[in-house]
């Protein structure tokens, strides 16, 4: 089977990552939103995404999670934080951050954005 050379041209952006159409809504589907951030080795964060590009994410009002407790994973704390924040360590406000090797994002709904920030931990 022949293809013409643009869609071959097209099958090798897909193929590569390239595909213009996919990252765009990649990048506008969370962008706005409060989220948590997992990433390969800077731990866990949350904030709003200002942008993302391949797993590179720029957060703005970024708290970085030491600890957390009374949430047995990652989902239950960003869809309802925790249920003894006193027992957990987040960090102060960043006012931007960005984080690379992120390798999962969890929209949070305002509550846990509440509750997470409801106790600040700093010495």
């Amino acid at each position: 089977m022949q293809l013409s050379q643009d869609t071959e041209k097209l099958l090798i952006m897909r193929l590569l990552g390239l595909d213009s159409e996919k990252k765009e809504s990649e990048k506008s589907s969370l962008i706005g939103k409060i989220c948590m951030f997992r990433t390969y080795s800077a731990g866990v964060h949350f904030g709003t995404l200002k942008e993302k590009n391949g797993k590179e994410c720029v957060v703005e009002d970024s708290h970085r999670v030491f600890y957390w407790s009374q949430a047995c994973s990652l989902s239950q704390l960003a869809m309802e934080g925790s249920k003894n924040i006193e027992d957990c360590k987040i960090s102060m406000k960043v006012d931007e951050i960005l984080l690379t090797e992120v390798i999962e994002i969890i929209p949070m709904p305002h509550s846990a954005f509440d509750n997470l920030t409801s106790k600040i931990w700093k010495k």
